[in-house]
């Protein structure tokens, strides 16, 4: 006897399921379920067909899968998320009801480090002021090109992607400093870095880089006093979240000058057009563009895929989000 299909369905923004999901990701998920619609279109949420859906593949702006969702699907047996935290969409009690949630936060990883890494060397450079002072008339002295060698990079969080930027600097020639409340000497030594509490790394560092995950314990972690402990010359780069750094002490540290700032992230978000953040010329801020954009949002669509195949042949998911991790990852 032939056991009955999975039903699979789809929750996101209709405009992101072509781009997540092109090049043939739908006809490998038709073969393993039965996709609503054959993945031409999203599943509303008040859809009578939601009591049949067993596996849920989500992505940006799929709207909270609360208690009346859950009840009304009580086939669900999977989420599989096609983009990275589910903390804004998947509540708790998806896990009290043995669901199974993944994340493809892997694939997103990649760019934000690649973005950082970036970010760093441009900044070390300090290419920001040193431009603005050439579109001035002055070329820059040999002692004023400032180099990578020899530069000390303390990382904030030992995250998925504070290990990767981590892998990256230490591959480039950096001497590496981290902080992580969860990281063993061992385990930092492992990744190539010297394990340091926040306040020390701060006094060593050349570069501030920040990796830790949006919690209520560390909102403005990267407050006035920890930026005052940073070196002259220093470099914040910020590429999690806004709220880990005290926004109105940062341009107090830069307008003298004594800081520069690359941020891919702002508190607020977005920021209002006369803040002060922009007028300043040794500081670059950028639109959130770190994480995947474009073309690249693809590369979530081939993860939460495999994630799905992996799923139906009862293999162990490689983004598996737990219960235990919610509370302390981004």
């Amino acid at each position: 006897m032939t056991l009955p299909r999975l039903v699979g369905a789809f929750a996101m923004q209709p405009e992101v399921l072509p781009a997540a999901f092109s090049g043939g990701l739908v006809a490998r998920l038709n073969a393993g379920l039965d996709l609503l619609d054959d993945g031409g279109r999203v599943l509303a949420f008040d859809d009578d067909r939601l009591a049949e859906v067993s596996v849920l593949i989500t992505s940006w702006g799929c709207p909270p899968i609360d208690t009346t969702v859950l009840d009304a699907a009580p086939q669900l047996r999977a989420i599989v998320h096609a983009a990275g935290s589910v903390r804004g969409h998947v509540p708790r009690d998806a896990w009290y009801r043995g669901i199974t949630v993944s994340s493809a936060a892997d694939a997103n990883a990649g760019p934000v480090a690649d973005y950082t890494a970036a970010a760093i060397a441009f900044g070390v450079k300090r290419a920001l002021p040193l431009a603005g002072r050439y579109a001035q008339g002055h070329f820059a002295e040999f002692q004023e090109r400032p180099g990578v060698d020899g530069r000390v990079v303390g990382v904030v969080g030992a995250s998925r992607i504070g290990r990767l930027v981590i892998h990256r600097l230490v591959a480039t020639g950096y001497q590496v400093l981290v902080a992580d409340p969860y990281l063993s000497p061992d385990e930092a030594a492992a990744l190539g870095a010297e394990l340091l509490d926040l306040d020390a790394l701060c006094r060593r560092s050349d570069v501030l880089t920040v990796h830790a995950p949006e919690l209520p314990s560390t909102r403005r972690l990267i407050n006035a006093d920890r930026l005052r402990l940073l070196p002259d010359g220093a470099l914040v780069v910020n590429t999690a979240r806004g709220s880990l750094i005290d926004t109105d002490a940062l341009v107090a540290e830069c307008a003298t000058g004594r800081l520069d700032a690359i941020l891919d992230v702002t508190d607020p978000e977005p920021l209002p057009t006369d803040h002060r953040l922009f007028a300043l010329p040794n500081v670059l801020v950028t639109p959130h563009i770190a994480g995947v954009q474009g073309s690249e949002v693809l590369r979530f669509g081939r993860y939460a895929t495999s994630e799905v195949e992996r799923f139906l042949a009862g293999e162990p998911l490689l983004g598996e989000v737990h219960l235990r991790d919610l509370e302390t990852m981004a």
